[in-house]
């Protein structure tokens, strides 16, 4: 997946305003069954709030691996939640379409 504009992450981040997060970092830390279930709500969603809830101070690198993993990008961080976006490969079922400019 391509990088996002600066256009895109703005975008994307007025779109996941009202989102609640869906996937809550705890003690466990990164975990196979945590990354599976942000790729399964990408696949679902495209966008997908995390909350840290633990691991504060060490976010941005979990965020980063989170992204690696799921071969997602990071749309957003504000506070201790992330904002997490991987495009839809089918067309039709794409919930997100970027404005032209």
């Amino acid at each position: 997946m391509t990088e996002l504009t600066s256009a895109q992450r703005k975008y994307l981040r007025k779109v996941g305003h009202h989102l609640d997060p869906l996937i809550i970092i705890g003690k466990q830390g990164v975990t196979d069954m945590l990354v599976r279930a942000v790729l399964h709500e990408l696949e679902h969603r495209e966008l997908v709030k995390i909350r840290f809830n633990e691991f504060k101070d060490e976010k941005r690198a979990l965020t980063d691996e989170i992204e690696r993993r799921t071969g997602s990008r990071v749309a957003g961080m504000i506070g201790h939640v992330a904002l997490l976006y991987k495009q839809q490969p089918d067309e039709e079922k794409r919930e997100i379409t970027f404005p032209s400019k």
